[in-house]
């Protein structure tokens, strides 16, 4: 008999209503907003009204860098938030809303797999509350603005070939990249070259996930740089009178969205910034709403711990004011073995059978990943605990080789089978996590905000990703000494890089070293707050491959969705 799908799976889901979910949370009731009987906004003022509550421990769930395998962070986190109800604790779990882009290309969904999943799994990865929608428009609204104040005059006075602020969309689409606008006649505008964005690379996006209330939000919407004068001169969206309006478009969209897993423990759902670009990680507002529901509260940071748990430490942190308990470390051996560079792994192709053989050595080989991740996450004094989601097929002495490896850190393992056994499947994980967390925290960012930002830049890169040092372009040696002269220079950076390698080179496998970071071009997100270089081809919007999952989503005869994953 065959496992059935995720969405078959999710499709006999037992919910509960909402209303209880959160009473159980000890969110108030007059702080729910429902949407449907599937997701509901819960207010902000829960934060104030719920700050009495006890604290829960804060756990960051990251992973080792992604294969195209994928190794089930989220869902390693959907599982052990349930798998703390069966230890006699209670826990809350905060992820990312998808974008649809991955939702219909190649990646699919984020809601998690078989018998660990947020549902109703088809709102969570189609449109959930529209906050993607209300990004975009936020975004475009902008950009409309920028180009008509060029039309009417440009009373700020845009270098026109130095405007920074381009156009999103939430769709995978390669030829929006660079596109001209203002074509056709006079009354068609100021012809200038810009192009898209996929919606989470969206500084806006990147903003409210690191928002700590409205107010907030509406500061840094007027604090986004849109491009600069010949003078070098920045010119911001509060300049051009765009802000009020963005915030305004934002302003239901920074509730976080309630939803529950299969097993009805609460999720938090909320923002989706992008983990190779932008900092990769759910809202500062659902954090400091789930951080009072319970015993312990799981965040999930996208890709692997060099990115974003990275950015979760020396980004998110540093403005939430949350310092974290403990971190799960995801591993799973035909991960490790994929990193020993022995394999060809294609994305749709059969795997190779090699790769499925015991083989500890190659376990151990590929495990310099591991290590490097556990690195990553005792450099800012996080106490790791490698969980290791296990598949069926994988073999003793092959799990055993990762048990080894985490015995050489000093830090706790766990099997987990959350994927195939829900919640019960990830009990030891829980009970490890559960005495980590006890631990002493020494949590400490990477870097302090006075250094410049090349060493920002040579930290990062030395002391997480392993490089030799970096070198610049003479455009990002240009751009860096404008953002410095401007001010910007006390902001924490983001490199956005290749999310399959701990270098900007995917092919580069394992944990390289004697290699150098090559950072082509930096942008500044200042209303966001952060500096993202832009290293090796780092592309910020995605293309569609030859078979996306778009060809085959589809309504069946009952009106139903079927091979949504």
């Amino acid at each position: 008999m065959s496992f059935p799908s995720d969405l078959e799976i999710a499709s006999k889901a037992n919910l509960k209503p909402l209303t209880e979910i959160a009473a159980n949370a000890g969110i108030p009731t007059e702080c729910l907003e429902p949407y449907g009987s599937g997701s509901a906004k819960i207010t902000l003022d829960a934060i104030e009204k719920m700050s009495d509550r006890p604290k829960a421990k804060y756990v960051v769930v990251s992973a080792i860098t992604p294969t195209p395998l994928g190794e089930g962070k989220t869902t390693t986190t959907v599982g052990l938030g349930q798998a703390f109800q069966h230890i006699g604790s209670s826990a809350t779990i905060a992820i990312r809303q998808p974008s649809m882009g991955p939702t219909f290309g190649i990646k699919g969904g984020a809601a998690g797999g078989g018998y660990s999943q947020v549902v109703p799994m088809e709102l969570f990865n189609l449109h959930l509350t529209g906050d993607m929608h209300a990004v975009t428009a936020a975004h475009n609204l902008c950009s409309a603005m920028v180009d008509a104040h060029l039309y009417h005059g440009n009373e700020a006075g845009f270098d026109i070939h130095n405007i920074t602020w381009r156009r999103v969309l939430d769709v995978n689409d390669r030829a929006l990249r660079n596109i001209t606008v203002g074509l056709g006649g006079k009354m068609d505008g100021i012809p200038r070259e810009t192009g898209f964005d996929i919606t989470a690379a969206s500084e806006v996006m990147a903003a409210l996930a690191l928002a700590n209330d409205l107010f907030d939000l509406r500061a840094r919407m007027g604090r986004i740089v849109l491009g600069y004068t010949k003078g070098g001169e920045p010119i911001t969206a509060e300049q051009i009178g765009a802000a009020g309006s963005m915030t305004v478009i934002l302003r239901e969209a920074i509730k976080p969205n309630l939803m529950q897993t299969l097993e009805n423990t609460p999720a938090l759902v909320h923002t989706g910034p992008f983990g190779n670009i932008a900092t990769g990680n759910s809202s500062i507002v659902a954090d400091r709403i789930g951080i009072h529901t319970g015993d312990f509260l799981l965040t999930e940071a996208g890709f692997g711990a060099d990115m974003g748990a990275e950015r979760f430490f020396n980004i998110k942190c540093r403005y939430s004011g949350l310092a974290p308990d403990a971190a799960v470390l995801v591993a799973t051996v035909r991960g490790l073995k994929a990193h020993s560079g022995n394999h060809r792994i294609v994305p749709g192709k059969p795997l190779p059978p090699a790769l499925l053989e015991a083989n500890p050595d190659e376990v151990h080989q590929g495990g310099a990943n591991l290590r490097k991740q556990l690195e990553n996450m005792q450099v800012h004094g996080c106490t790791p605990v490698v969980a290791i989601n296990v598949f069926p097929g994988d073999h003793d002495e092959d799990i055993a080789a990762i048990y080894e490896i985490a015995s050489e850190y000093g830090a706790r393992a766990a099997v987990s089978t959350h994927f195939s056994d829900g919640g019960r499947g990830a009990t030891d994980l829980a009970e490890a996590i559960k005495e980590a967390a006890e631990e002493e925290s020494q949590f400490q960012v990477l870097y302090p905000d006075e250094a410049s930002l090349k060493e920002k830049i040579h930290a990062v890169a030395t002391k997480v990703y392993g490089a030799d040092g970096v070198e610049y372009t003479a455009a990002a040696d240009k751009q860096l000494a404008t953002y410095t002269d401007a001010g910007f220079a006390h902001l924490p950076v983001c490199i956005a890089k290749q999310h399959l390698s701990l270098s900007h080179d995917a092919k580069l496998k394992g944990a390289p070293t004697g290699w150098t970071l090559p950072v082509r071009e930096v942008r500044a997100s200042v209303g966001a707050g952060f500096i993202y270089p832009i290293c090796g081809d780092m592309r910020t919007m995605p293309g569609l491959g030859t078979a996306p999952a778009a060809m085959a989503i589809d309504i069946d005869a009952n009106g139903d969705i079927v091979n949504l994953s």
